[in-house]
């Protein structure tokens, strides 16, 4: 799974069984799992082209089953990271375990149907002779919501390469007036990895002035002033984890209304995460952050949702919107970031990694969230 954070150890055998006992529930044989993210889950496989078979106990024997197949370009890579399971080296890699599957006259087989082409779902059923292919969506992702130890262990670490960069950043002194957006944004990712960052989690957000008020904006040539409000929002990945976290900074001086909004999102963020409780529904804890800021008159600012799901990927289930649905379960990894965004002035988010715990969430990322003037 390449340079982890030392500590805990995955279970991927454990992971499979949990997805076995789901493929029973839906009378499902075996599952044609399609998706790189999902594979790396079960198995710990990187490369960039597999198809993962799992397939239930045989009850003759109680053999798994479970082959992995690639092609020849990671035949030493599949052996060192998947030692357990069965590896077929085969260019056309789907139709190779289509083919398994019809051998083995497996009857039920899911697909992941959410990611799945009208050409690739095309390609399974001139393959699969004897086979009934079954749409199966989010099985997998319905096992990754809940972050086991060596998850939650990566998460930390990835949110503490996170809060080092920035420590880093404001310690050199290289967010100030002059620079660039772009400046800015390099040098904090070229901190990230000097903490311990193995990639960038996203496109790091760096937005001065009236971009801030901008949720998504991309860094720019646009040159940082005194009076700014400065938006940075920014993760790391350790272990294939994602981390996600933003700040808000004032240079030089803040005046009146910065310090009036920026109070107001603090104050916002802080509900949405005492809100984050298991069996909570994600619809209530958007609403306990968004109350705030509609009691001082400026839901029409807050256009976007509370927060999401974090992990394997840097947007995962649960989403916490208005929209959203479902209900929080413990160890459920989350960001909370509310944000009020006057256009063409300016405008504040403030975010944070957290997971969700019996007694209160469990903060990952740490960077003081006081309103900080960098002079």
């Amino acid at each position: 799974m390449g340079a982890d954070h030392a500590g805990l150890i995955p279970d991927y055998a454990a992971r499979r069984g949990a997805l076995r006992s789901l493929l029973v529930e839906n009378e499902i044989d075996a599952l044609l799992v399609t998706d790189l993210v999902n594979i790396r889950y079960l198995t710990g496989f990187t490369g960039s082209n597999a198809v993962l078979l799992v397939h239930c106990w045989d009850t003759r024997n109680g053999e798994d089953r479970t082959v992995i197949c690639t092609d020849g370009r990671y035949r030493t890579q599949v052996a060192e990271q998947v030692p357990d399971l069965r590896a077929e080296i085969a260019r056309a890699s789907a139709r190779r375990i289509v083919e398994l599957a019809g051998e083995w006259q497996l009857g039920r087989v899911g697909f992941e149907s959410h990611v799945v082409t009208v050409d690739q779902h095309r390609g399974f059923e001139d393959q699969s002779t004897g086979l009934e292919l079954v749409p199966t969506p989010g099985l997998v992702e319905q096992l990754r919501l809940v972050k086991d130890p060596y998850e939650v262990e990566q998460l930390r670490a990835a949110c503490a390469a996170g809060d080092a960069g920035l420590a880093a950043l404001l310690a050199s002194g290289a967010l100030r007036p002059g620079r660039t957006e772009r400046q800015v944004a390099r040098d904090l990712e070229w901190a990230m990895f000097e903490a311990g960052a193995q990639a960038i989690a996203f496109t790091t957000i760096v937005a001065a002035g009236a971009n801030s008020a901008v949720p998504h904006h991309r860094p720019t040539d646009a040159v940082l002033r005194r009076g700014d409000f400065v938006k940075l929002d920014f993760g790391a990945v350790v272990g294939g984890y994602h981390s996600d976290m933003t700040r808000t900074f004032v240079l030089g001086a803040a005046s009146d209304w910065q310090r009036e909004v920026y109070a107001l999102v603090r104050a916002a963020q802080r509900a949405g995460r005492e809100a984050l409780k298991p069996g909570a529904s994600v619809v209530s804890v958007d609403g306990a952050a968004r109350a705030v800021i509609e009691a001082a008159g400026h839901g029409a600012l807050f256009v976007h949702g509370l927060g999401h799901g974090v992990g394997l990927r840097i947007h995962e289930a649960p989403g916490l919107a208005k929209t959203g649905t479902g209900t929080l379960l413990s160890g459920v990894a989350v960001t909370v970031e509310p944000g009020v965004y006057f256009p063409g002035r300016g405008g504040v988010r403030i975010e944070d990694t957290l997971v969700v715990r019996e007694g209160g969430p469990e903060l990952l990322t740490r960077t003081s969230k006081d309103l900080t003037v960098v002079e």
